[in-house]
């Protein structure tokens, strides 16, 4: 009969227990990873055109202030 406590089975324990810390890290790291290009990439190089564009499309603005406002990023003085 074999007995558990002899050593026989210590190394592939302490190589199977060494895995697990390094996966841990791995997938912390790969996570906080993901959650900054998530933070990061929300952010796009729209132009003040194209945002007051898509305010006037969804009815934030009227005509009158989407003209003017237009004139202004333009650079066009009223």
């Amino acid at each position: 009969m074999m007995n558990m406590m002899d050593g026989s089975h210590n190394g592939w324990m302490m190589g199977g227990m060494g895995f697990f810390p390094i996966l841990f890290w791995l997938l912390i790291i790969v996570g906080i990873f993901f959650v900054f290009k998530s933070i990061t990439g929300s952010k796009t190089n729209e132009s003040a055109l194209d945002i007051l564009n898509k305010r006037y499309a969804k009815g934030e603005i009227d005509n009158e202030t989407y003209q003017r406002m237009k004139k202004e990023i333009n650079g066009d003085k009223a």
